[in-house]
């Protein structure tokens, strides 16, 4: 029994280094040998010396700190501590996931991390009251949907939105839904499915946490140039609020101090052209539709539709609706 204990000890001796040390923080010599005397293993510092020597030479990247007396630590994480942050506040933020399945994977997230590092980020993270799915289905939905796409399966689901007493209703009676999953897309904290009709021979958007009863279906998934050529790149900046509609060329005119928002949507290589002393006229591909007057709008008169007529006539008459709401006696 005391040979099969000395055989873990290299293992006890990373797990020890794993959990309580990073670039920053150490064990000392004395600390390893008793941390292994609790739990059964007896080792002397020249044994111990020759485990790291293993380990370092397996790829653990152990380094001695300049401490009094020496410690020793693992300096090359699987994650930094930034990295742990930035991951764990996605977590968190992200809409598609319920609090219980969020929470899980934070605890996950954070075994990545030493003590030391746990500890720095049970204080910076802080993320109450953003507001997270009910649908802990929605989790699985997206497993389902990743391996029909490698199976190069259609999907059948059933689809429900929300009446006015905030009740689930599903849509077409609850008749399923038959479609050709194309890709998957993470967009303003929730996922969407984008995916082919047959019936309408163009793509249609799912909000994958409004996805129920979803399944792999036995028919093989419809094959055209349409799903071939779809470049979910070009779809994300051109698309708003995940809302389909009619794919048009847009010139706007953009004073500078909304210019950042422009690139932020569009990116840095639309054509830019100067206007006037005050702004200039960039030209973007979009597909129309409410969702991008409604961003058009918050701009104000920072940015100008200038074209095409049609757009711009439709753009006056969403706001003139808007505008006859208020005004209402």
């Amino acid at each position: 029994m005391a040979t099969d204990k000395q055989k873990v000890k290299l293992l006890h001796i990373a797990e020890l280094l794993f959990k309580e040390t990073d670039e920053s923080h150490g064990v000392t010599m004395a600390q390893i040998i008793e941390y292994l005397a609790e739990r059964g293993v007896q080792a002397e510092r020249k044994s111990v010396y020759r485990d790291i020597d293993v380990l370092k030479e397996f790829g653990l990247d152990i380094v001695k700190l300049r401490t009094a007396p020496t410690s020793y630590a693992l300096a090359n994480r699987p994650l930094s501590r930034s990295e742990l942050v930035l991951l764990i506040d996605a977590v968190q933020s992200s809409r598609f996931l319920t609090k219980s399945k969020s929470d899980e994977l934070v605890r996950s997230l954070k075994s990545l991390g030493s003590r030391n590092q746990v500890r720095d980020l049970n204080k910076r993270v802080h993320v109450d009251g953003r507001i997270k799915t009910q649908n802990e289905s929605v989790f699985y939905n997206v497993d389902a949907i990743q391996n029909a796409i490698a199976e190069h399966r259609k999907l059948q689901f059933k689809y429900f939105t929300y009446n006015l007493q905030k009740s689930k209703v599903l849509r077409r009676e609850g008749k399923d839904y038959v479609v050709t999953p194309v890709s998957l897309i993470y967009s303003e904290g929730c996922y969407y499915l984008i995916s082919f009709s047959d019936k309408y021979q163009s793509l249609t958007t799912y909000r994958v946490d409004r996805m129920t009863e979803i399944r792999i279906s036995d028919e093989p998934a419809t094959r055209n140039e349409i799903i071939a050529t779809f470049d979910v790149s070009d779809y994300e900046q051109r698309v708003f609020g995940m809302f389909g509609g009619d794919p048009t060329t847009a010139v706007l005119l953009v004073q500078e101090s909304a210019m950042g928002s422009v690139i932020d949507r569009f990116g840095r290589n639309v054509m830019c052209y100067p206007a006037d002393d005050n702004r200039a006229r960039v030209t973007v591909q979009i597909l129309e539709s409410k969702t991008f007057y409604g961003w058009l709008a918050q701009f104000g008169e920072q940015i100008e539709l200038e074209g095409p007529a049609k757009v711009r006539e439709n753009f006056v008459s969403y706001l003139e609706d808007i505008l006859s709401i208020y005004r209402r006696d």
